[in-house]
């Protein structure tokens, strides 16, 4: 990762780390591959994503409800994508 990381980016990268298999293997591959190049608008969405509790997140993943909003539902579908193809 570059030098010109921001501190609130850091943040956000390290919130992501959940130690949550279920969580993770969505999580680790987009901070390490997409995180940083997303737009602004993608950056606000994930880190409102990684403030949710562990529970809400696991249930968003596997479809058992909704995200409150529709562009968190759009980064999830994102993140899934990303690992299952």
């Amino acid at each position: 990762m570059s030098e010109e990381i921001s501190l609130e980016e850091r943040k956000v990268i390290y919130r992501a780390r959940r130690g949550l298999k279920e969580i993770d293997i969505y999580f680790d591959p987009y901070v390490k591959n997409y995180y940083l190049q997303a737009d602004n608008a993608e950056k606000q969405t994930f880190a409102e994503l990684v403030e949710q509790e562990d529970p809400d997140l696991l249930d968003w993943f596997m479809e058992v409800s909704e995200p409150p909003r529709p562009e968190i539902k759009q980064l999830i579908l994102k993140l899934k994508h990303y690992v299952h193809g």
